[in-house]
């Protein structure tokens, strides 16, 4: 039983390599080629799906007509891992040496060329390791040469087993062809990148200005999807061991490392730590488990020959990306808020895109147009994707920006609010204290003056008609005295400051000055005063410029009559004194010189036009605005 079941495994072991007969390679002369020339039907392949012929044994293989290999478009995912081999005989009947490049279709690690000698066995051809996915044959003059070329597949799905021979005068040409059904998309690929430039740069400069990591995160996510749009573009259909590491390893790798970063990038563009909680441990640990199973994949791809189970972490990355972009864009619709649907939209348009991608691959249409390549809709998914987020975040950064200003200009009205109560303390403070003055000196100073002059007035009175020259100085100027603490009492008390209360001190003192002057003093004033605060220190210019013209008018103008009168304006008030005397001569103002200087710099001190003219006797006018 051990025996049978013995033959029947390395029976089994046999039929699984594929090979159907052991056929001798057939010939072609080297002059049939012509610029290039596909040799599947004088070419062989042998896959070691065992992984157990080493290569010095594998020319007594059972090689098959390449011609008739069913799979050379897309290889098993379970063969990619095992060797393969191309073998062919070229016949160069010249009487010089030939040389040829063959292409043996793309994606490959690693290209070993060896040559069949005599005795059947394999030698390897020093520096035929080709990097660039074409190797250079060269055949001597008047001798036939058997190839075998050993092929070390991509871990990729996208490999292609070819078998072209091109002339090196030819073979740039040959290298556009390829790519030449691209060349439309490669345009737009490029337009894209352009676009995807700009906004990177934008986001860094952003990113400088005002330290957002949101605008780092969105930075280092669009280049990660610069640098796939631009790498799957541009190695497009080019053979090379570059290309087969992009499309193997490194293109998944920034579209994972890009979504990582997307991921970031959307929780801290919606701050979802805080205003969204299970939301943001939902991004959180998608973030973590797109980690892991990138190292997983880095770790399989590179340490073991698993391919499936490679490939099966890889679409487990892309559903993750995909179920949690769907979540997103679900909960993002049904809330209203305006960041959150930037995200949405932009994820939609990209999952939109993407789907659309995904059918041109799995339906294999002919690249006809753009409008028919993969690549041009997933290209235009990323782009759709950026430009919402772009938008979302300046809009986020206009608003971060609004609200800026006006926390600002709130800390500004806060600042000018405290200046304004210290400076409100200060002023009710210096009042409290003018308060204290003015009462200490209506009470103190106030009594001994009149005292003074009460002593004065007694002491002449005991004197009769022998009254001394100094008592009766004394008296006048105790009265005096009395008059002028009187009126800084008034003005320093901030219980007078109205212009009802000013008016009214202006008329009592007006009337009570030119009661013995023979000058009769008339007041118009409005029936109603409107209650406007007026400060004391404009109270006390007012009223010492109003004291000095009446001293003037006594003095100077020989007047019969003075009228004071009060008008009412829109935008103010207008104090006129008006005398009925020969008036003042303007071009002979020496005797008023220092007076009218005076007054007028009362006047400016409190922002009061101060005027004067000859009409009909003197004319004084004082004017103030109460509105702006």
């Amino acid at each position: 039983m051990k025996k049978l079941f013995f033959v029947a495994f390395f029976s089994f072991l046999q039929s699984a390599v594929f090979a159907q007969k052991n056929t001798d390679s057939l010939s072609l002369n080297i002059d049939s080629v012509i610029n290039y020339k596909n040799i599947e039907d004088y070419t062989m392949i042998f896959i070691d799906s065992n992984g157990v012929f080493p290569v010095e044994n594998i020319s007594s293989s059972n090689f098959s007509p390449f011609n008739q290999y069913w799979n050379k478009k897309r290889i098993p995912r379970r063969l990619i891992s095992k060797p393969a081999y191309l073998q062919f005989t070229l016949i160069n009947n010249t009487d010089t040496d030939e040389r040829v490049y063959f292409y043996p279709g793309m994606l490959y690690d690693g290209l070993d060329l060896f040559k069949i000698t005599t005795d059947g066995k394999p030698g390897k051809v020093s520096n035929t390791k080709s990097k660039t996915g074409f190797v250079l044959l060269s055949i001597p003059s008047s001798q036939t040469v058997t190839y075998l070329l050993k092929l070390t597949f991509s871990k990729t799905d996208y490999n292609r087993i070819s078998a072209v021979l091109i002339k090196p005068e030819y073979l740039e040409n040959y290298k556009m062809e390829l790519t030449d059904t691209y060349r439309d998309n490669r345009i737009s690929s490029y337009i894209l990148c352009g676009v995807l430039l700009m906004m990177i740069l934008f986001a860094l400069v952003n990113y400088f200005l005002n330290y957002k990591k949101e605008f780092l995160y969105f930075s280092l996510f669009a280049v990660c999807m610069f640098f796939l749009i631009f790498y799957s573009s541009y190695l497009s259909k080019k053979p090379g061991v570059v290309t087969a590491f992009f499309r193997s390893y490194f293109d998944l790798t920034l579209l994972i490392t890009g979504n990582i970063f997307y991921l970031a990038f959307v929780r801290k563009f919606l701050d979802t730590k805080i205003n969204h909680g299970k939301l943001d441990k939902l991004l959180k640990t998608t973030s973590l488990i797109l980690m892991v199973m990138l190292l997983s994949f880095t770790y399989i791809h590179f340490a073991t020959d698993n391919v499936q189970l490679g490939k099966f972490i890889e679409n487990s990355m892309k559903i993750v990306a995909l179920i949690i972009g769907v979540i997103f864009i679900i909960k993002g619709l049904r809330k209203k808020v305006v960041l959150i649907n930037y995200i949405a939209i932009g994820s939609a348009a990209q999952i939109f895109f993407s789907v659309i991608s995904l059918i041109l691959i799995l339906t294999q249409t002919k690249i006809t147009s753009i409008f028919k390549s993969a690549l041009f809709y997933f290209e235009i998914s990323i782009v759709m994707a950026i430009i919402f987020f772009l938008l979302g975040l300046t809009y986020k950064n206009r608003r971060d920006l609004i609200e800026k200003i006006q926390e600002k200009e709130t800390m500004k009205l806060e600042i000018e609010k405290k200046g304004f109560e210290t400076r409100v303390e200060i002023l009710k403070a210096q009042q409290e204290e003018r308060n204290r003055i003015s009462e200490d000196m209506h009470d103190d100073l106030g009594a001994g003056m009149t005292t003074i002059r009460l002593f004065s007035e007694i002491a002449k009175t005991k004197m009769g008609d022998h009254v001394m020259p100094e008592i009766e100085k004394i008296s006048a100027s105790a009265n005096e005295l009395l008059n002028k603490m009187n009126a800084i009492i008034w003005s320093m008390s901030n219980s007078n400051d109205s212009l009802g209360n000013m008016v009214a001190y202006i008329r009592s003192y007006a009337l009570e000055y030119l009661e013995n002057t023979g000058i009769d003093c008339k007041f118009s004033i409005p029936e109603t005063l409107p209650n406007i605060e007026v400060p004391g220190e404009i109270r006390r210019n007012i009223f010492l410029v109003v004291k000095e013209a009446l001293n003037n008018i006594v003095k100077h103008s020989g007047a019969s009559q003075v009228k004071i009168i009060l008008e009412k304006h829109y935008e103010g008030f207008a104090l006129i004194i008006h005398d009925n005397g020969h008036g003042i001569d303007l071009e002979k103002i020496r005797q008023f010189g220092n007076g009218l200087k005076n007054m007028k710099k009362r006047m400016d001190s409190v922002d009061i036009d101060f005027s004067i003219e000859n009409k009909n006797g003197t004319v004084l006018r004082l004017y103030r605005k109460t509105r702006p």
